[in-house]
């Protein structure tokens, strides 16, 4: 599904008019009648209940003047609450605004909070609002007048119904400026919004439907948006049956670099994990101490003791072991449990320079690059990073506050940046490839919020590179099917309380899900 932007659809809109010479009219019309429909399909009770359509003087408000006036003519009782005096409307919004008077749809100019105060117990008996007040363009917190009306109208606790987005909400980060509307239904014009996608956006959207206004598909190919929302159809296009013959030397061979002293389970669960997603064979390089211990927990992968600088912590000692390792393998994971200490960073540093096969890092894998990403620049293979905002944040030098409050950017940014693959992990896990693109991903929930998700989730990805995925098809095959699999487990066991290995236990039953369509 494609995900836009504010300037893409601003974008679309104005070539569909100026290029295709379809009237804004027409795209407005279109746009209020489409919404009206999903309104009545999420409401179909409203005939004898009270509709106020509260509405700022932009386009944003013409959409909600159209659908007062599909409104009116069905015969449900609309009012239209108009946020500023109705002679500063202008365009496509005024005249949608004057096709109100003849059909006698009151209209209430409240331009101000002095007007508002007397029509507070008025607006109180509303029974379900309309939000038209500002469209997609919003940029910056919205205060004052407009602030004291959306927080009027969350205070009344009535079901609110969208028009594009909800007032308050940035269309490409999701995130709420300053006050947002908390809508029950938002009907979008065209393509859904990244805002709407991601998360706290997802909260304040409520139900989305999609309404086709007419933008002409040559100008959408020319637009050429960057995101998208994950589906399983694009996945099933990613896993695809096995050949009848095909055998665990046709699978690929990975190898695992993880584990120190009292970490020893992540090393393990990103084994498992990335024979659980189907890798042929597994070997995990392991600090020669702790080989003994992970022997007994990975009976299905190989172990492979590696030269240690202390007990249980490698170093760049074990670098040409690994390099020796490397031979015969179709991906490298490294970090899970790894640890931090200086002469693992160095180790770490070498072999994200010298690896001539993709490289999946994870945790202190990551960790370990923070301050020194610059070393990324170098590296001869595909990298793939999976951070959650705390490791983002290390990795950028800034602090987490800022990798959250536009997570799609952060993500891009860093990605094109530094030609790597970056999955910043979270509710609607971002991926971010180097030439730009972006997906969201819809599965997963907070059940995940556990130790251990994170080197599944590694295991995942590293495994499906080594069965000859490209990176970005690994990438995004692995993020839903980790989701979905903990998706599968809030069916079964509950919506938490599940760990990291019974997520690893579902992944079988979602490839099969997808692969088989079952």
């Amino acid at each position: 599904m494609i995900l836009v932007t504010a300037k893409e659809m601003q974008e679309m809109d104005r070539r569909t008019i100026e290029d295709f010479g379809i009237p804004g009219m027409v795209l407005m019309e279109n746009a209020g009648r489409g919404a009206t429909r999903f309104l009545l399909e999420q409401f179909p009770d409203i005939e004898n209940k009270r509709i106020g359509v509260i509405a700022g003087r932009g386009n944003n408000g013409g959409d909600g003047y159209v659908m007062a006036r599909y409104l009116k003519q069905k015969g449900v009782h609309v009012t239209v609450y108009l946020l500023t005096l109705a002679n500063r409307v202008q365009g496509d919004a005024e005249a949608n605004l004057k096709f109100l008077k003849p059909l006698d749809v009151p209209l209430v100019e409240i331009p101000d909070e002095a007007s508002f105060s007397k029509y507070q117990s008025e607006m109180a008996g509303v029974d379900l609002w309309i939000d038209a007040i500002l469209g997609t363009g919003l940029r910056s917190d919205v205060k004052g007048y407009f602030k004291t009306v959306i927080e009027f109208i969350n205070g009344l606790h009535k079901p609110v119904f969208a028009v594009d987005i909800p007032t308050g909400l940035n269309s490409d980060t999701g995130q709420v400026c300053g006050t947002c509307l908390r809508a029950s239904a938002t009907a979008t014009f065209a393509f859904a919004k990244t805002g709407h996608k991601i998360h706290p956006g997802m909260q304040y959207t409520g139900a989305l439907n999609i309404v086709d206004i007419g933008i002409p598909s040559p100008i959408v190919e020319e637009v050429t948006p960057r995101q998208w929302l994950l589906t399983r159809e694009r996945i099933q296009s990613c896993l695809t049956p096995r050949m009848p013959d095909a055998h665990k030397g046709t699978t690929g061979h990975l190898l695992v670099v993880a584990g120190s002293p009292g970490k020893s389970g992540a090393a393990a669960m990103t084994s498992i994990a990335a024979l659980r997603s189907g890798a042929g064979l597994v070997t995990l390089g392991i600090a020669e101490t702790l080989n003994a211990v992970l022997e007994s927990q990975v009976l299905e992968a190989m172990t492979a003791p590696l030269p240690e600088t202390q007990p249980g912590v490698l170093g760049e000692s074990a670098f040409d072991t690994i390099k020796n390792l490397m031979a015969g393998k179709k991906c490298v994971a490294i970090g899970p449990g790894l640890g931090q200490a200086e002469k693992t960073r160095k180790l770490v540093h070498k072999i994200v320079k010298s690896s001539s096969i993709p490289l999946v890092v994870d945790a202190d894998g990551l960790n370990n690059l923070a301050g020194r990403a610059q070393i990324l620049k170098s590296a001869k293979a595909p990298v793939i990073l999976t951070p959650h905002p705390g490791e983002m944040a290390r990795l950028m030098d800034t602090g987490i506050g800022a990798v959250q409050h536009d997570r799609i950017k952060c993500a891009r940014d860093f990605a094109a940046g530094f030609n790597v693959h970056v999955i910043l992990k979270g509710a609607g896990t971002v991926i971010a490839h180097p030439d730009g693109r972006v997906f969201i991903n819809p599965t997963g929930n907070a059940g995940m919020a556990s130790g251990g998700m994170g080197d599944v989730l590694t295991g995942i990805i590293a495994g499906l590179i080594t069965q000859g995925l490209s990176p970005e098809d690994a990438c995004r095959a692995g993020v839903y099917l980790h989701g979905a699999a903990a998706d599968s487990l809030v069916e079964t066991i509950g919506p938490y309380g599940y760990l990291a290995g019974d997520v690893m236990g579902a992944i079988p039953g979602e490839i099969k899900k997808i692969v088989y369509g079952t």
